[in-house]
């Protein structure tokens, strides 16, 4: 026999061997110990621990009364079982069923159940224990699952989870319940989508407003004080942590009559557009029938706009100024909207003063600032229409060498990166000053440094003192360095590192930084462009993987360094250093209609009953 065949008759022997054994003996040889038959909860010999969960999914006063009813009806529902005992009705008032996110006394049964205090939960449908399947469902299993187990009863569709054959007809119910929900919020999300289309606009309470007999918004005198009081403190330069707490300290009420404020709630109310009478409609929204999460409406839904809806409280341009003063606060602006000044004339005539802490000024602001000083004629002078005077060498075409291409210790250096900024000490030593102020000329891309006081407007401290002497300190400026990358054209996934020039007069020294002339750094994981036209491929690769990299501008392959006038010019700028005093602050510049803010004195007049407003803050 070979070992084939002695395999297949192992095989057949182990079938052989099963047969016998599942032939099964005498029934009559087995003793059966019969099990309790399940009881049906109805079944008077049965005593059950029964809880009744109710709900209405709207706080609406007029469903207060399908809420009694249901209490009252479950009420009397057990007390027909007289081997039934009643735990507790747990209701939730004004609760949606599709999440159980805020079902405290839903979930407090089930805690309930837990603790082994019920055997049997009541009610009605299972549209009101939930809409979710996956809510109903996965409840009933935990409840199944306990020790002993919870059984639930929905009366209305005759269905008790604890029988065998129930998870099917409530899986099939519970699905058409959600599948109703989801129905119910595509037809509400219609209906609203539809009322704002025709300008019928949903208007919740308002601190400063009431509704008249027909919805609509009237002022509500004592409390529109308030919202004044509010809005004028803001423009003023006090905090909303300030604020809430003199509301607080002054007794004033909330609209729902609480005397504690907080800042989050002064702030909602600063940034309410209805305070001056507009209205904006669907600011967030709910993506997720089932969650209920609302999201901030980003262009993801329409929206709906419409202006003097209602008499305003505040004035549009004073509700403005506050927009912009709140998007400002994180980078430490306060106080009245600050200023872009432009120097209009002189020898610094187009530079801007760079103001470190408003974050609302952009590249175009800077340059249509320095553009509005010239006309025409001026701009269309330059370094490289310059014509040497007689006497002198003619130099046009000539360069001054790029310091970047000698190894020199000790430079004048500034190194941006998107988030701050720092200067190298020697820079820090020409100056010998803690605090400077920044200029740009958007136009040339000129960067001028200059010492200022420590109480000055545009003050940033640049070095710190160590044991040693001075050291350069990290400027960071999330408020202004993003616009000067802008306008720079520059990639802030890089930094970039521009060499400077001292000039010193009698009365005093600048620094300035050609920003067309910097080195870039590139940080390591940064992808770089490369073109391998040399090797016979023309297309253009991707290379993550290297250590930082210092690339310079593909014109810097043509020359040695930058024209000698524009270096001439530059240096030159400065022939008056009195320019820079801070008397002569420069012109002021908007490219925006100007807002007609209440003017300070009647701010101060108005709040004069109210509160003492120090002169540091109210003014800039």
């Amino acid at each position: 026999m070979n070992l084939s065949e002695e395999r297949a008759k192992t095989i057949e022997q182990q079938k052989s061997k099963i047969r016998d054994r599942y032939k099964g003996i005498d029934p009559d040889l087995i003793k059966v110990i019969p099990a309790n038959e399940e009881s049906s909860i109805f079944d008077d010999s049965a005593q059950l621990r029964v809880a009744v969960y109710a709900r209405v999914s709207t706080g609406d006063p007029r469903q207060t009364s399908s809420y009694e009813l249901q209490k009252n009806y479950y009420e009397d529902f057990v007390m027909h079982h007289h081997n039934w005992t009643l735990v507790n009705i747990y209701a939730d008032e004004g609760i949606s069923g599709t999440s159980l996110k805020h079902r405290e006394q839903f979930k407090l049964m089930i805690e309930d159940c837990k603790k082994g205090l019920i055997d049997l939960i009541v009610v009605k449908s299972v549209s009101r224990f939930a809409r979710n399947i996956v809510d109903c469902i996965g409840q009933v299993r935990e409840l199944l699952a306990l020790n002993p187990p919870v059984g639930v009863y929905f009366e209305t569709e005759n269905i008790y989870t604890r029988k065998d054959d129930s998870e099917l007809a409530l899986s099939f119910v519970a699905t058409m319940a959600q599948e109703e929900s989801h129905s119910k919020s595509t037809a509400m999300n219609t209906s609203i989508e539809m009322r704002f289309k025709y300008g019928i606009f949903l208007t919740p309470k308002l601190l400063g407003y009431d509704h008249d007999e027909d919805g609509n918004l009237v002022i509500n005198e004592e409390e529109a004080k308030i919202v004044k009081i509010i809005f004028f403190m803001y423009l003023s330069g006090f905090s909303s942590t300030k604020i809430a707490k003199t509301l607080t300290e002054l007794g004033y009420e909330t609209k729902l009559g609480n005397t504690q404020w907080s800042p989050s709630s002064i702030l909602e109310i600063l940034q309410n557009e209805r305070h001056c009478g507009d209205l904006i409609a669907r600011k967030t929204y709910t993506p997720n029938y089932l969650d209920h999460k609302s999201k901030k409406n980003v262009f993801n839904r329409n929206q709906y706009v419409r202006e003097d809806h209602h008499e305003p409280i505040i004035s549009r341009d004073d509700f403005l100024a506050v927009q912009e003063m709140i998007r400002n606060a994180r980078y430490g602006g306060k106080g009245f909207l600050p200023e872009l000044r432009v120097i209009d004339s002189g020898t610094l005539k187009g530079f801007v003063h760079v103001n470190p802490i408003w974050a609302g000024f952009k590249a175009n602001d800077y340059m249509d600032a320095a553009l509005s000083v010239f006309d025409e004629n001026d701009l269309q002078t330059s370094a490289k229409s310059h014509k040497a005077s007689s006497g002198e060498f003619d130099l046009r075409g000539y360069e001054v060498a790029r310091s970047q291409f000698f190894n020199t210790a000790r430079r004048i250096n500034v190194t941006f990166s998107e988030k701050y900024l720092f200067f190298s000490l020697e820079a820090i030593k020409k100056l010998d000053t803690d605090y400077i102020e920044l200029l740009v000329n958007p136009i040339e891309k000129l960067l001028v440094v200059h010492a200022v006081k420590k109480d000055e407007k545009h003050a940033l401290k640049w070095s710190k003192d160590e044991h040693k002497g001075k050291a350069k300190k990290n400027i960071f400026g999330k408020a202004f360095i993003p616009t000067l990358f802008e306008i720079f054209g520059w990639n802030t996934d890089c930094k970039y590192r521009g060499t400077g020039t001292l000039v010193q007069k009698d009365d005093g020294a600048v620094l300035i930084f050609d920003m067309t002339e910097t080195e870039m750094i590139i940080p390591k994981g940064v992808p770089i462009q490369v073109n391998e036209e040399k090797k016979g491929n023309t297309d253009e690769q991707d290379v993550p993987d290297h250590d930082s990299i210092i690339a310079y501008p593909e014109a810097w392959i043509t020359s040695f360094g930058s024209s000698f006038y524009r270096i001439k010019t530059s240096t030159l700028l400065f022939s008056d250093m009195s320019e820079l005093e801070p008397d002569n602050a420069g012109y002021l510049y908007s490219n925006l209609a100007p807002l007609n803010v209440t003017s300070r004195d009647s701010i101060k007049e108005a709040l004069k009953e109210v509160i003492n407003i120090p002169e540091e803050v109210s003014d800039e």
